[in-house]
This record gives C-alpha cells, structure tokens and sequence, in this order.
C-alpha cells in the first residue's frame, strides 16, 4: 500500500516522479501528490483518484524543481480528499510517509496546545509539525529529523524535503520497506542524482543500483551520495547491489490488464519456479530446498495472509500426506497474538509475495529464536522477510502488478510442493523412486497449466452466467477445499460478488441454505473416493436451484456426464498436484466477471498489492 517515489535531480523531476508513481500504482492508493522545491521553496500538487488527476493538475500549474518527492496515499486516517493527500506541509518541512505512527492522537493533542492547527485528518501531518517546530527551535534538518524519530510510535518509510535546502533528502524506515537508488556519476561535476523509493521497480528506468535499508536506518541523500545511520544514528555501511531489472515486465504487452497476462505468464513462471528446485535430468530435488533438512523436527508452522495463506493450507495437506509431520496454520495476523506453544522443534515457514507483509514480518520476528529453524517463501529475495529468515526459497514469479494474486500463488505452491516432498524424504517417507516419481510429475506442471489455460473460452462463458448473481458459492474437498477458499477471495477481491469457499462435506452443515434458484456453485473435484460423495452434495444443490459448474478430470468429467451441470473438463493430473490446475480456472473465471462487470480488474477498490501495516 502507498507509494514514495523521491529525486535529487540535474533537471526538472516533476514528469519523472509522475512516472514513477504509476510505476507503484498496482500498491493500492485513491490519492497523489508531489512536492519540489523551487528556488529554495516548496510547491505542491495533489489530486484525488487516479495518477492521471494528478497529471491533469501538473498539466494547468506545472513543478520545474530538481528536488522532488511523490507518493500514492491509501487512506487509513482521514478520507481520501485532497486535504489528507501527501505530500505534507508544515512551514519550511514537506513529507511523505508510508505506514500508520500508532501514537499520533497524542502528538496531535500535545502540538494543538502549543497552538498548532492542523489542515488534514492524517498521522502524517503530525510528523511534519513535530519536524518543522524543531527546525523553528533552531534544529538543523538532521537533528530536526532525529529529534521527531524519537517521538514516533508506530511502523514508517520517510522521506522529507527541507526549504532553502536543495540539495538535501532525508529517509527513515521503521517496518516500512524503502530503497535508495545511485546514479551515474556526472563527468563534469562528480555529482549524481539519488533517488529514493518504497519498490525498486518505481527506480527501474532510472537506476538499478540499489541499496536496501534496513530496520531504523536514516538516509541523508545529497548529489555526492549517501550517508545512512542506524537507529542509534551511528554511521553504517549498507550493500550497493546491481539488480537487473526488467523493465518490460511490468508493461501489458498486448493484454487488456497486467492480471491477464499474469495468468498467462504461469508456464514461463513455475517452470522457472520448479527449475530452481528440480535437477535438470527430473531425477531429485536440488538447490536451495535440498539444503533445508526436517531431520528432529516434529511439527510445520505454516504462516501467510490472504492468498498466500491459502496456499499453506493446500501445502498443509502436502506435508501431512508425504511426509507425516504434524502441521499448524496460521493468518500471521492472528499467530503472535494467539500466542501458540513453540518447543523449539518447530519448522516456521512464512510465505509473502512481497516479502514486506507487516503482519507477517512480525509473526516471523516473533519466533525467531524460539523454533529449529525460520523459512521465507517469497518473490523478493532482498525483502525484510528473506533478510530476517535463516533460510529463504524464491518462487521466482518475476514483478506481480496485478492487486490479485495469479503467478505469486502458483509460485508459492510449486516452492511449498518441494519443501514437502523433502520433508518426506528426511523424514524416511519416501524412498529415492518415490521422489523421482513426483519429481517428474511436478515437471509436467507447467505444461498442464498451459493446457489449462487453452480453456480460457470455456470459462469465458461460464462467468457470462454469473454476471447478475449477489452470492455465490465455491466448494471443494481434500487438497481442493482451501482452492475452493481462493475462488471466492478472488471473486470477491475484483467483480465484488459476494462469495464464499467451503470443504463440500460441510455443505449440509449451513451453507446450503444460502441455495435458491440461479445461485452460482462453483465445485473443484477431482475423480477419486470422494467423488461419489461430492456428486451427492452437488445433488442436494442442484434441487434447490443452483446453476453448478464442476471443474475436474477427464475421468470425473465422464462420470458426471447426463447430469444438469456445465463441466469444464481439465488435463489429466494426479490428485496431489491438482490444485495447479484448480486455481489457473478460478483465477479465469474471476477474471472475466470482472471484465463482464467493469470493475477495475488490476487495482479493485479498498485494496492494496502489498500490505505494509497492521
């Protein structure tokens, strides 16, 4: 959620900020602004809605300051309006801030009876008044800074602009990730512009020289370079590191939404996903999942938020069926508040996209020394999660944009699918034929999701039945109950149906009087013993009125043949592995009734790609 873009430039910054800025749109906002400073002056520019408001606004009264600072808001105190937009002003201090500082009432209270008023309803503003009062007690910026730090509760990334001070920036991070950038250095002047921002992906097109701050570090940006603090505010040295990154990975191409060609992007994705696990001859696992070892361990901790908390539920059925190990879990908004019993045996795996879930973080942080050993699944290999984590397994999806996870999803279940399969082999499970066996069938995954993805009309037209419906209703049983969760999270996350997952076995227990006519269930089966059952389930909704779409086998598909359901028939799979072919359908049919809809498919309201506070 919200996006900090800032430049120290050679040049008028204004147009690349906006840039930038669009860079970050998939974060979630409804909000945008920038600040440069002009003559040793701040100007301002904010807009409600979309980047383009904002580029209208700098269209009529244009910015031509080379310093410059930006951001994308997603409200959490005060509505989005332009008055609670960042950046914000208070006298000679501009800021913009990522996170929520917990203790900001009470700042608010102890600055109004010093006769300050205030112009927004936002934390925000607090730190900006707290910086700038010191700068009127005669503070220099950097003491200015120091001095409002210190008074701060609360989770942030930072970055101010100081007037009369052009070639100065701040930053500051505190459970909100935040990144410099370096470039070139002039050949006349020996100066450089620096830049700052809360992705390395908004810096893309002007630097891949990256360094990460890490936890409480301070930043004092100048054209001749960088020098960071600590939260002590001793000197340090951070890592300068080159990321090749791609820019044209986070273009459409010739998709209508980036969630389109996500989905698309899955055979190229888990092929590299399960390249990184597999041996090249499809005989064992290799790297990095073949160094962990479950040897006395006794139990998984398996800890994520939304979609990724779905896929430690289809990796719990994973682990426990291959390789006996009991298995917990848990939303990681929930786990350290509940406090679970920890002896030291546990392995505690933390699964995020972008490796900055606060929630997560801090569920990892708190089992840190208290577990055998602390694993990060995640997308980006230089987040706080995979810094923080003893071991770390990258899923190798390559930059998600879409706010609806796809490719992260499959990603995280092809790096969760290896890391049961090596637990049952630790664990004296499963012997080398019977890795080998798996291990070919995981490398058929990506074609199969392609063969998957070829069905796209078929459930093109399955979601054109959906379109008037208020609820609908996703059911699964086995490994496919928590994809059944997923379907409805996606539904719910961009058409704004209202929908719900649950095992088909509890269907009777509930659920089912939801059911009249016309209501859409959605069923994920595959053929097996269950089958039989989950038919008769389907029975009972079918009476009642229920427009039924079974996705499953082509055995399962054969099975059901003759009754009063629309089946879309997937690629032969063994059960195990399924869920692969399960999820690229709900993923589709999501997507479409969305599209169907016109609701905005890659950034849905009230929601955010990454969530960097509790």
């Amino acid at each position: 959620m919200c996006g900090i873009v800032g430049i120290l430039g050679q040049g008028s910054v204004s147009d690349r900020l906006v840039d930038a800025l669009q860079r970050l749109e998939y974060r979630g906002y409804d909000s945008a602004g920038i600040a440069t400073l002009e003559n040793g002056l701040v100007r301002r520019r904010r807009a409600v809605g979309k980047i383009r408001a904002l580029s209208e606004r700098l269209a009529a009264e244009p910015l031509l300051g080379q310093s410059g600072i930006a951001h994308t808001r997603w409200a959490t105190h005060g509505a989005p309006n332009e008055a609670n937009a960042h950046p914000h002003q208070a006298g000679r201090v501009v800021v913009v801030h990522n996170g929520i500082i917990e203790n900001y009432a009470l700042l608010r209270e102890e600055l109004g009876q010093q006769g300050i008023t205030f112009t927004s309803d936002t934390d925000t503003e607090v730190i900006a008044q707290l910086c700038n009062l010191a700068v009127l007690q005669g503070h220099d910026p950097m003491d200015a800074v120091r001095l409002t730090l210190e008074r701060l509760d609360g989770a942030f990334a930072l970055c101010f602009l100081f007037e009369g001070f052009d070639d100065l920036m701040i930053c500051a991070r505190q459970g909100s990730p935040l990144v410099v950038g370096y470039g070139a250095h002039e050949a006349l002047t020996g100066q450089r512009e620096m830049y700052v921002g809360s992705d390395a992906l908004a810096l893309a097109p002007m630097t891949q020289d990256i360094c990460y701050l890490e936890e409480g570090d301070v930043a004092v940006l100048t054209r001749s370079g960088a020098e960071i603090f600590n939260r002590h505010f001793q000197p340090v040295t951070r890592e300068i590191r080159h990321l090749d990154l791609d820019t044209s990975a986070v273009e459409k191409d010739s998709h209508d939404h980036y969630m389109h060609k996500e989905m698309h992007e899955q055979p190229a994705s888990l092929a590299r996903a399960f390249s990184s696990v597999l041996s090249q001859d499809f005989e064992r696992l290799e790297g990095t999942v073949d160094q962990l070892s479950f040897d006395r361990v006794d139990r998984i901790v398996l800890v994520a938020c939304g979609t990724a908390h779905y896929a430690t539920a289809v990796a719990k059925y994973w682990f426990e069926q291959l390789s006996g190990l009991s298995v917990d879990i848990d939303i990681a908004s929930e786990f350290r508040y509940r406090n679970p019993p920890l002896r030291g045996r546990e392995m505690a795996i933390f699964v995020s996209q972008s490796g900055e879930t606060a929630d997560t973080l801090a569920a990892l942080r708190h089992v840190q020394g208290r577990a055998k050993a602390t694993v990060a699944v995640v997308n980006v290999p230089t987040s706080s999660l995979a810094r923080e984590a003893d071991h770390v397994q990258e899923i190798l999806a390559g930059p998600e944009i879409g706010v609806a996870s796809t490719k992260a999803f499959t990603g995280q279940l092809a790096v969760l699918a290896a890391m049961a399969l090596k637990a049952a082999r630790d664990c004296g499970i499963l012997d080398a034929q019977g890795e080998t066996q798996m291990v070919q069938t995981m490398a058929r995954i990506p074609r199969l999701v392609a063969e998957t993805l070829e069905l796209e009309p078929l459930v093109r037209d399955r979601a054109a039945t959906m379109l008037e419906a208020r609820d609908a209703l996703f059911l699964g049983r086995g490994v496919l109950a928590p994809v059944a969760l997923e379907a409805a999270l996606k539904l719910k996350e961009i058409s704004y149906i209202h929908a719900e997952g649950y095992a088909a076995g509890e269907l009777k227990h509930g659920p089912i009087a939801l059911i009249e006519d016309g209501v859409p269930v959605v069923v994920f089966a595959s053929s097996g013993p269950l089958f039989e059952k989950t038919m008769s389930n389907l029975s009972e909704v079918a009476a009642r009125g229920a427009e039924i779409t079974l996705v499953t086998d082509p055995r399962g598909a054969a099975e059901a043949q003759g009754q009063d359901l629309a089946i879309i028939a997937l690629p032969e799979c063994p059960e195990t592995l399924s869920p692969f072919l399960h999820s690229v359908v709900a993923q589709l049919l999501a997507y479409h009734v969305a599209v169907l809809k016109g609701t905005d498919v890659d950034q849905p309201r009230n929601l955010a790609k990454s969530v960097t506070v509790e």
